[in-house]
């Protein structure tokens, strides 16, 4: 049986990397990637507690939440393409205004 802390940790690692996509990167589509990899690890830490604690609520919360970050794809990526094609760009330091 894998510790907790395993889980724990490659959480941890897998937040961090996101948190770092989303303040490094300057592209759209690689931000909301950081951010459903960020996600990803908060489901991890959901599913272990949940496993550890012998409790189904974490792994019907990290149902739910796949279900809101499946939606949250679909309209960020529908913006994504509505500003592509008004600006040509996906670079987040060429689209300044919400106003087009």
């Amino acid at each position: 049986m894998v510790p907790l802390f395993y889980y724990l940790v490659l959480s941890a690692v897998l937040f961090i990397i996101g948190v770092t996509g989303v303040l490094i990167r300057r592209n759209i589509i690689i931000i909301l990637l950081s951010i459903e990899l960020m996600l990803n690890a908060t489901n991890i830490n959901f599913v272990a507690f949940s496993y550890y604690l012998h409790a189904i609520t974490g792994q019907v919360f990290v149902f739910f939440t796949l279900t809101v970050a499946a939606a949250e794809v679909a309209i960020g990526l529908a913006i994504i393409i509505a500003l592509y094609r008004k600006k040509a760009s996906v670079n987040v330091e060429e689209i300044n205004k919400m106003k087009w």
